[in-house]
């Protein structure tokens, strides 16, 4: 049942999203710049203030948040060996046939519609920079779901600036 004096503990979702993102060298202007790099070719006027400003909307809403919880606690978790078998195996082996890192990841992008949905599509196939480098880091970490997360909130970034600027 559900506990009506339960309070949503926003700020808490939110810094363990950053500091975890931190942890592994994301920042939120890391975001802001790839989301400016996908936009300014169909916004050339486009203002880093204005992506930034987008950004941290995109990173206090709660559906973001959540999902983005869910994927960077079980990366976590198979990183110290916690989840049961077969599960740890498929996570710290990024199964290709798993899907479920994309599936987190496209709850956050469809939170900004269509426009959300292409772009992550686009960035998980294109994988450059920050999200290459965690897709192909293996040493022992898994990072299944940090790429895709940090993709989908790019995304959803790319999205929020498309919808305010059309």
């Amino acid at each position: 049942m559900n506990n009506k004096d339960f309070k949503y503990p926003d700020t808490a979702a939110y810094n363990f999203v950053i500091k975890t993102l931190d942890s592994k060298g994301i920042t939120p202007e890391m975001i802001s710049s790839m989301a400016y790099d996908l936009q300014r070719v169909f916004f050339p006027n486009l203002q880093m203030e204005r992506v930034r400003k987008a950004t941290t909307d995109v990173l206090h809403k709660r559906e973001v948040l959540n999902n983005a919880m869910v994927g960077l606690e079980l990366d976590r978790l198979a990183t110290e060996g916690k989840l049961k078998e077969p599960l740890q195996s498929i996570v710290m082996n990024d199964s290709g046939v798993f899907g479920v890192d994309e599936g987190i990841a496209l709850n956050i992008a469809n939170i900004y519609g269509t426009i959300g949905i292409t772009n992550y599509g686009y960035i998980d196939r294109d994988k450059t920079g920050v999200i290459k480098k965690l897709d192909e880091e293996k040493d022992g970490v898994s990072n299944t779901f940090i790429d895709d997360v940090v993709g989908a909130i790019v995304s959803a970034v790319s999205a929020k600036v498309a919808h305010e600027n059309n």
